[in-house]
């Protein structure tokens, strides 16, 4: 079996863990045509009834964002929320395929139409993965993201990274992918029995309290569906990670790594809160983008996501930049702004998204995940038995 055919396995059986019978959709961008194209062969292997291709392209997203009105590009199309409640209706699985070919593509334009999205066609999709559609994210090999990483398109250097950091260079990379998420689910019980009410990370240029919500859970590797069935929302991943109180979060982040944000890369980033909500944002590069994406909805500046990662992470320790946010996120602690997940708390998934709202959980159509971890870090919490110290100098020592 073929690097490509291992990936396709791997994604399918472990990420979204396809049942027969089962529906799928599988969105990618069209330079990833021929990895999808393997994806839908092992999709259909594993018993799929259809697999149902959704592509996005680059070039000609660039010319709608130049040509289209900004009402054009922030506007819902009923056809597609219909579409997706069907896809929810009928128990599809959701595979995404990631990997921005070309991260200066849209340099130039206007930061608000780049940022620009279907807000409700965003949300609608939030909810059928939160409302019992098992859903994976993998990232795709392609020349243009070798560029990024290796300053030439050596796609087979990239592939020997992403095969290593997926764990696709042992025996049965299943099985490995099982026993590292029973791992990090392990950690996840651990802080659960603490009961945290707030996190605090500091590093250099880094310093920011979060405060956590009463019966907040904490989640490492896969979840597990209504069925029963077990899935890995990301491959890879190596983090434990909760929703925070979206009104709790106190001081300044300083990016340890890019982050690319609606096609375009951004540099150097610092962000401060008060109060919960971002009050200022500066960078190296891309700041516009940011601070058009932080206009996006009233949800989009306050957290969403608060995580742990240490150096034993395997994208860690690969020493490369990957460009990438599913790489990069994995390779030290993060945070994102935005949309918050309801398994968050005890009970979450059974409730509505007003009530989840009510307890404190974060909404919001975008969720952007910066890493601030790396040497040096450090993460402490809080709770009723007092402080307690998680990573020093980005080693795990709870």
């Amino acid at each position: 079996m073929g690097m490509i055919e291992q990936f396709a396995d791997l994604v399918v059986r472990a990420g979204a863990n396809v049942q027969p019978g089962q529906g799928v959709v599988l969105r990618s961008d069209t330079a990833h045509l021929q990895i999808a194209r393997v994806v839908a062969e092992a999709a259909y292997a594993a018993g799929a009834s259809w697999v149902e291709p959704v592509f996005n392209d680059g070039p000609l997203r660039r010319s709608a964002v130049s040509h289209a009105s900004l009402e054009t590009l922030s506007t819902s199309r009923g056809w597609a929320l219909a579409r997706i409640e069907e896809w929810r209706e009928q128990g599809f699985a959701s595979i995404l395929l990631a990997g921005d070919p070309d991260p200066h593509l849209f340099d130039g334009l206007d930061p608000a139409r780049v940022a620009a999205q279907p807000v409700e066609e965003a949300q609608a999709m939030r909810r059928a993965m939160f409302g019992g559609m098992r859903w994976s994210i993998a990232a795709a090999p392609n020349a243009g993201w070798a560029q990024q990483v290796f300053g030439e398109p050596d796609l087979d250097r990239l592939w020997e990274a992403v095969g290593t950091a997926m764990r696709l260079d042992t025996a049965d990379p299943v099985a490995e992918w099982q026993q590292r998420s029973a791992t990090l689910g392990a950690r996840g019980r651990v802080l659960d029995a603490l009961e945290l009410t707030e996190i605090r990370y500091v590093g250099e240029g880094t310093d920011l309290t979060v405060g956590l919500l009463p019966g907040t859970r904490w989640t490492g590797g896969g979840l597990v569906d209504e069925a029963g069935v077990p899935y890995l929302p990301n491959i890879p991943t190596e983090e434990v990670f909760t929703s925070p109180d979206r009104s709790k979060a106190d001081g300044v982040i300083r990016l340890t790594k890019p982050v690319v944000i609606a096609g375009q890369l951004v540099t150097g980033l610092v962000v401060t809160f008060s109060g919960g909500v971002i009050v200022d944002v500066t960078a190296s590069e891309g700041v516009d983008v940011v601070r058009a994406q932080l206009e996006t909805d009233p949800g989009s500046r306050r957290l969403g996501e608060v995580s742990l990662v240490d150096k034993e992470s395997r994208i860690a320790k690969a020493g490369i930049v990957f460009h990438n946010t599913l790489f990069d996120e994995n390779a030290g602690c993060h945070v994102a702004w935005g949309q918050s997940f309801p398994f968050a708390v005890d009970g979450g998934m059974a409730m509505t998204p007003a009530r989840r709202f009510e307890l404190g959980l974060n909404e919001s159509s975008v969720h952007t995940d910066v890493v601030i971890g790396g040497a040096g870090l450090t993460v402490t919490g809080r709770g009723a038995g007092g402080t307690v110290d998680i990573i020093k100098d980005d080693e795990w020592v709870l």
